[in-house]
């Protein structure tokens, strides 16, 4: 489904999938801007508070229009660096005074692979769903999101690995729209460094044929990254966040 898709096109994907953004495009907040790139080009978002004329001038600096002649294409960008606009954004925005945070965003393609020996309960059996529900809610769920996801009311999919009487590892759809998912991930500290986040997550991707399935985190979640070389995600981009 992705063969000749750019990487920059998909990254336009996923920031609807994760900003869910409006009809104009822009982003419901809290981040003023988001700077999506990609070893093929960049592109941005802007929040819907920001007022329009600053807004054209932000995303004009991300992507200015084309040159009038042909010209050798530009070198190929390097996911991890700030990109040259940042700093002009982060000076409209409000300088000093605008946060700027960044991560990695992956590309998962099933099937998924993982050495890990787990027992991964997935929401495609009745059985393990019926397991799911007679297991105690974790702390760090509301009880209204814990029933709404082991019903399966939300209508995607989740996997988890249950030990000791309580679910210790979740992966299960953060967000998702008809053109993708991204990858929402828990496990309890206790149980960490096992690989469970690993299994959760190929049983996870496991039910989302035929769509874009992204996995995304923050710059210093190490453990987070792990998981994606573990399972050989393909690295597909960096988001950028700038928020006052």
């Amino acid at each position: 489904m992705t063969g000749e898709t750019r990487d920059i096109d998909l990254l336009r994907i996923e920031l609807g999938v994760v900003w869910r953004l409006d009809e104009r495009g822009r982003l419901p907040g809290p981040e003023d801007m988001v700077i999506a790139v990609a070893s093929d080009g960049i592109t941005a978002a802007v929040a819907s508070a920001v007022p329009d004329d600053l807004a054209t001038r932000l995303l004009a600096l991300v992507t200015p229009p084309p040159p009038l002649a042909l010209v050798a294409p530009p070198p190929p960008l390097a996911l991890s660096t700030p990109p040259d606009v940042l700093g002009a954004c982060r000076d409209l925005l409000g300088g000093e005074r605008v946060s700027v945070t960044g991560g990695p965003t992956y590309l998962a393609t099933p099937p998924l692979h993982t050495t890990v020996a787990a027992d991964v309960l997935r929401s495609d059996s009745p059985e393990h769903v019926q397991l799911a529900r007679s297991l105690p809610r974790p702390s760090s769920w509301e009880p209204d999101e814990w029933d709404k996801l082991t019903t399966c009311s939300a209508g995607t999919p989740w996997a988890m690995v249950a030990e000791d009487g309580q679910v210790v590892s979740i992966c299960h759809s953060a967000r998702r729209t008809p053109l993708g998912a991204e990858a929402g991930t828990w496990t309890s500290p206790p149980y960490r460094g096992r690989g469970y986040a690993a299994a959760t997550t190929a049983a996870w991707a496991g039910m989302l044929p035929g769509m874009h399935v992204f996995y995304s985190t923050s710059a210093d979640n190490h453990s987070s990254q792990r998981v994606a070389q573990r399972l050989g995600l393909r690295p597909l981009g960096w988001f950028w966040h700038l928020t006052t």
